[in-house]
């Protein structure tokens, strides 16, 4: 008895402790729980994030060009021939025109030291870190459209996860009724108050509420998958949406949205463009630097050994020390009109984009007015879709008060049946509709 109980005891602890560990490994989201999620742990997010601190050590490296360049040498030489020089004969008391050949240098030498390099003026380096820093504010910009994406996508999967789930409740429900139906039709049938052709046709209701059954429990499979991808959740991993349909639906349904202006200059596709118009002006003026001069100064300092014998380091052979400063200036003179062509391609480079943001201006307030439609279209068709649901269900429950009492063909049923699974049907694509469009809304000006 006490080694019963003992096992008793073990199997719920194991039971308590299995429930703890699947609760823990159950991940709880908001919708606005899930985007931060997505902002934090999806790949792309990741990627933005690196390009934005690969571009900061872009700006540092341009910085580094202006600043003092040290470079280090080191040289060990042994000449398996050394080289040989001619000297007119008559340095030698020889007949002129004839030449003596002579060895100089010795069989080893070595050298090391280190040259320091300036830059002291160069137009295209002034472009350069301006343009560095444009580019920066690029990578910035790029991944805040990112974040803008992500948020936006793990919107509509975290919509069509919970118009999956309502749908399933709702052919939960049906296949209850259907299944009573058939339960009640064989009963009549067993007592000879119906034909076998009607037991059929409630079989026939039954397995299709089955299949539907099975269909919006696969949608909902494939909805966690994309929402989890879409979060950056291992899909091995189980997760609970806390918030409701209700929840976004009815805020929708009460108020109206209004039709105005909005920002646009705030908005991530105009700041982009203008940012690219900037980028598209640097690269102007760095076209038009290549006319400047070419300034930078520099210093060089060495030691240098020669000797016969490969041990050049011993005390007793001389090092030579040797120094220098100088200046460096490049002028460009003639091109053959190479570098005016490239100054004329930056000019119209700059023109294409002052003409794109233009043009994004009319873009963003013509897809501002279209969202704007697109959601009173929405809110129409849901109300709509509503009513028809509404109303396919009062048909069909009325059919099968009328077929309960012998009023009503089982044939007239499944046509009810059949009426009512496609106005839920199309009820569950206008809440993606209505939930999708305030989304792309919200995108549109730019409160995503």
């Amino acid at each position: 008895m006490k080694t019963k109980t003992k096992q008793l005891v073990s199997l719920l602890l194991l039971l308590l402790w299995t429930g703890t560990l699947r609760a823990q490994d159950e991940l709880k989201f908001s919708l606005t729980e899930a985007q931060d999620y997505a902002l934090t742990n999806s790949f792309v997010i990741q990627n933005s994030s690196l390009d934005v601190l690969a571009a900061r050590k872009k700006v540092w490296e341009t910085i580094a060009i202006g600043l003092p360049q040290i470079t280090g040498e080191a040289n060990y030489t042994k000449f398996l021939n050394l080289p040989v020089s001619l000297i007119p004969g008559e340095f030698f008391g020889e007949e002129a025109g004839t030449y003596i050949p002579v060895k100089f240098g010795q069989d080893y030498n070595s050298d090391f030291g280190f040259t320091v390099n300036q830059l002291i003026f160069d137009g295209s380096y002034i472009v350069g870190v301006g343009s560095a820093k444009v580019y920066l504010q690029m990578a910035t910009q790029t991944k805040e459209k990112t974040e803008i994406e992500i948020k936006h996508a793990v919107a509509q999967s975290y919509f069509m996860v919970l118009a999956a789930e309502e749908n399933l409740l709702v052919m939960n429900e049906n296949l209850v009724n259907s299944q009573k139906l058939l339960s009640d039709t064989r009963a009549l049938y067993e007592n000879g108050f119906s034909e076998e052709q009607d037991v059929d046709q409630m079989r026939l209701l039954v397995q299709k509420a089955e299949n539907e059954i099975l269909k919006a429990e696969r949608e909902i499979r494939v909805a966690r998958m994309v929402l989890k991808y879409t979060m950056g959740v291992d899909v091995e991993s189980r997760i609970e949406l806390t918030d409701s349909l209700d929840g976004f639906i009815n805020p929708l349904l009460e108020q109206q949205e209004a039709v105005g202006g909005f920002d646009y200059a705030s908005h991530i596709d105009f700041r982009m463009l203008d940012t690219q118009r900037q980028l598209s002006m640097k690269e102007l003026k760095l076209a038009k630097s290549a006319y400047l001069p070419n300034i930078s100064g520099f210093y060089n300092w060495s030691k240098t050994a020669y000797g016969n014998s490969a041990n050049l380091f011993k005390s007793s052979v001389p090092w030579f020390k040797s120094s220098m400063v100088g200046l460096n200036i490049s002028v460009p003179i003639f091109t053959a009109g190479q570098q005016m062509a490239k100054v004329k391609q930056a000019q119209f480079a700059y023109q294409q984009a002052e003409n794109e943001q233009k043009l994004a201006e009319q873009t963003l307030q013509k897809d501002y007015l279209t969202a704007v439609a697109d959601v009173e279209s929405a809110v129409d068709q849901f109300r709509n879709d509503v009513d028809n649901k509404q109303l396919a269900r009062r048909i069909y429950d009325k059919t099968t008060v009328k077929y309960n009492n012998g009023i009503s063909s089982s044939v007239e049923l499944s046509q009810t049946e059949t009426q009512y699974i496609q106005a839920q049907a199309a009820w569950v694509a206008s809440v993606i509709q209505l939930l999708n469009s305030k989304i792309t809304l919200d995108k549109a000006i730019g409160k995503l």
